[in-house]
């Protein structure tokens, strides 16, 4: 049994769902890296808990990119995933992120909206600035929460759920994320990841019909702690 601290933290768990708190650099779903996912570890933690002899089910609702840390919510019975996946079918699930950019927008908030076609061979996003051929609506909001140490703190709420979808809007406008040298910046971070982390999940349980806040804490790291002395995401998220 792998210590699972190092990839993830538990945020809320119960009968039909478990919201973690993953690290940068962990797959959501294997791929042919042959690197363990999130989903396996995530049952690795639930068959050693609840002492689950055989099988156990945890179902992916989401993605979060490998070098993406964050909030993400997994499915613990076929009920909850069933229902999870219905409610993002129907954007019923607000999804926030916070992101870090040395370049400012024009504008201190606002809405992005292109059109995304992704190059499966070369996992990368093209981005145009009208409905294309091929390519899908992507659309976010976003304001400026601050500057410190040279980089501007994002918050972004996701309209659509395309791949790579604040990553390739934010190069579009010239404000590549930090590290994110697939899409623009200039210099990888050490350890591989980008300074994209998803914030919070606000939705209404689907079984439970309970209001749902899942917030991930910003990750302990130089950059990111530049910025632990902004609030937390409230749910009215004025703007």
């Amino acid at each position: 049994m792998k210590n699972t601290s190092r990839y993830f933290k538990v945020i809320y768990e119960d009968n039909h769902l478990i919201a973690v708190d993953k690290a940068a650099g962990i797959l959501v779903q294997g791929d042919d890296t042959g690197d363990t996912p999130l989903s396996e570890l995530v049952k690795e933690y639930i068959s050693k808990k609840y002492n689950k002899p055989g099988a156990v089910f945890c179902g992916v609702i989401h993605r979060l990119d490998r070098p993406v840390s964050g909030a993400i919510v997994l499915a613990r019975t076929s009920k909850g995933l069933a229902r999870m996946n219905a409610l993002f079918k129907d954007r019923e699930i607000r999804k926030i992120y916070w992101a870090l950019t040395k370049d400012k927008p024009e504008t201190e908030s606002g809405t992005l909206v292109h059109w995304l076609k992704k190059n499966t061979n070369k996992n990368f996003v093209n981005v145009f600035g009208k409905d294309t051929s091929g390519a899908q609506k992507a659309e976010l909001d976003f304001k400026i929460l601050g500057r410190t140490g040279g980089f501007y703190l994002w918050q972004i709420e996701l309209k659509t759920g395309r791949p790579h979808q604040i990553r390739a809007q934010l190069s579009k406008i010239g404000c590549p994320i930090k590290g994110d040298v697939k899409y623009g910046f200039g210099k990888n971070n050490p350890d591989g990841s980008i300074h994209l982390h998803s914030k919070a999940l606000i939705f209404e349980h689907p079984v439970k019909k309970e209001p749902m806040h899942i917030e991930a804490p910003l990750p302990n790291e130089s950059t990111w702690n530049l910025f632990h002395h902004f609030a937390k995401v409230k749910d009215e998220l004025d703007r």
